[in-house]
């Protein structure tokens, strides 16, 4: 099982990548589609919401990944990360449309 949670860090580890690379990014990050060019109000303080998001997204996903290390193979346990996942992932969804309401231009698509 500690292969499997080593994975799950590395995808954690993604997560925070992406949030770093909206900090250091000069132009607006975007979150569904990478081709759609979106427009902001504040470029600085919309990414530095997109990073604030996967950087925590990415802690809470690596907790979640925790009943992977302390339960053995085949264990009800790891129902907890499948569905905290699935929870996980609608959560993040929700706080992106905050944050593109927030400071996306009102008239843009």
């Amino acid at each position: 099982m500690i292969s499997a949670f080593l994975a799950w860090l590395c995808m954690g580890a993604v997560f925070i990548g992406l949030g770093i690379y909206a900090l250091i990014s000069k132009s607006p990050v975007r979150f569904w589609n990478i081709q759609q060019k979106i427009e902001v109000t504040d470029i600085k303080k919309y990414n530095r919401a997109m990073a604030k998001m996967w950087i925590l997204s990415a802690v809470l996903f690596i907790a979640l990944g925790i009943p992977l290390l302390l339960v053995k193979q085949n264990s009800a346990w790891a129902v907890i990360s499948i569905l905290g996942i699935m929870f996980w992932a609608i959560g993040l969804m929700v706080v992106y449309t905050f944050i593109e309401k927030k400071y996306r231009i009102i008239g843009r698509i």
